[in-house]
């Protein structure tokens, strides 16, 4: 997917939620160890609710079901490397299917 800048000139993926049951407490538990490999500020977004990427409580706040779109914002210099990874990680359905 190609990567876009938003106003905060962060980098911005926009994904879709794959797997079944969506972000419960192990995706979001995968989400964060994974976020937390990366030096940069992540954060998580989805129906104008903005949570850090690194917060197991944030992920699931969202509601983020199967079929929902989030958007994935990265500011920093491993900021590429971050959304490849993350965006691997929800494309994988969080190895759960």
């Amino acid at each position: 997917m190609e990567i876009a800048r938003d106003e905060s000139n962060a980098l911005t993926r926009i994904v879709t939620i794959q797997n079944r049951f969506g972000i419960h407490a192990r995706p979001a538990a995968l989400f964060v160890k994974t976020a937390n490999r990366f030096q940069c500020d992540i954060s998580v977004e989805k129906d104008d609710v903005r949570v850090s990427g690194k917060s197991i409580i944030g992920l699931m706040t969202i509601e983020g079901y199967q079929g929902a779109t989030i958007r994935i914002s990265a500011t920093g210099a491993d900021a590429p490397e971050a959304l490849d990874a993350l965006e691997e990680l929800v494309a994988q359905k969080f190895f759960e299917d």
